[in-house]
């Protein structure tokens, strides 16, 4: 990020880029040409994606199961879509079976889920939502934030028409931009749209006459972000994707069978668990508000609290891009551990 800036027109702007975009089709499991970055956080990619794809009068099917669909739910309602929510406690996830029923019933034009719910460390698979959707003729929109780089998403085996992510999870790079792929079926859509998109600034035809086509201006790109996420991306490479997944699901499941040993249980049934955002329960009697004061004044290391319903019930914790290390779990567990045990916890 200290090398000298070009301007947001340079021909060495482009080139970083392409290189992105390649990488980036790598981590997302897709050939979409469609695949770009955004100058804006994951919260801008979840808009993008609404404002594109959304119209008012659209209906959204929504599986909602955490603070992130919420957010989702939030956004479409203000571009003026009819929404269908489909809810369940935080925390749970979907059946195949259930997603059927619930997409033939409704008969959306656009699906929407979280693959990687931060609030809950939930894991939504979406072969069976997307499977769905499409037979009923539907667009499937996905949140990655917290997959993009510590977990295959595989877009195209899925048939994710949507996908979008930000870069300061498992990619491990600073905050501030969105990467954003789209199936073809997606890019036919956005063709046939007859009215533009309220949003201008993420307006995805504008922005493919800056990336890609005419390159013409549109905005200040933040170059030095740029050079950030390609520097990331290199090392995911030359870590290489399989070793880089195995590394972030061994790393989880030490942490997890640590909890363990500390009595310590988890919100999300095995199975479902995300590899790169740990839920542990917070042990009856022990205020997690301490337990996370404690951490910090006395190590450094912080962990976040519960959102919504599960606030003062679980710790979120992530094992992601370079926390997700065998030194690091130990590390983790072994203050955690005493932070506990300085609130009465006895394990």
């Amino acid at each position: 990020m200290r090398q000298p800036i070009v301007g947001h027109l340079d021909p060495f702007f482009f080139q970083v880029n392409e290189e992105i975009r390649g990488w980036l089709k790598l981590c997302f499991g897709t050939a979409n040409e469609f695949t770009m970055v955004l100058s804006g956080t994951g919260s801008a990619g979840m808009e993008c994606a609404i404002t594109n794809f959304v119209e008012p009068g659209t209906k959204v099917a929504m599986f909602a199961n955490g603070y992130f669909s919420d957010r989702l739910t939030e956004m479409a309602r203000r571009h003026g879509a009819v929404i269908a929510r489909f809810e369940k406690p935080w925390g749970e996830t979907y059946t195949d079976a259930e997603a059927r029923q619930f997409i033939a019933a409704e008969k959306p034009q656009v699906v929407a889920f979280v693959n990687a719910e931060t609030s809950t460390g939930a894991h939504q698979p979406g072969h069976g939502i997307c499977q769905a959707a499409h037979d009923a003729g539907a667009l499937v929109i996905a949140d990655c934030v917290t997959s993009l780089g510590g977990m295959p998403i595989n877009v195209d085996e899925c048939g994710i028409d949507v996908a979008y992510s930000g870069t300061q999870k498992a990619l491990g790079c600073p905050p501030g931009l969105a990467p954003i792929t789209c199936s073809p079926r997606a890019l036919d859509w956005l063709r046939n749209r007859k009215e533009s998109s309220v949003s201008w600034y993420l307006d995805l035809k504008l922005l493919l006459d800056y990336y890609e086509s005419a390159h013409r201006y549109h905005h200040t790109a933040p170059i030095s972000m740029f050079y950030a996420l390609r520097e990331s991306l290199a090392i995911i490479a030359e870590e290489g994707l399989d070793a880089r997944f195995a590394r972030h699901k061994a790393n989880h499941e030490a942490f997890v069978a640590g909890l363990a040993e500390l009595g310590v249980g988890m919100l999300v049934q095995p199975g479902h668990r995300l590899w790169t955002l740990n839920t542990p329960l917070v042990p009856e009697g022990v205020n997690e508000l301490n337990v996370r004061k404690r951490l910090m004044a006395e190590h450094g290391i912080e962990i976040a609290g519960g959102l919504g319903p599960l606030a003062g019930k679980v710790f979120r914790i992530g094992t992601m891009g370079y926390g997700s290390s065998a030194e690091n779990v130990k590390l983790l567990l072994e203050t955690l551990g005493e932070a506990l045990k300085a609130e009465g916890w006895k394990a």
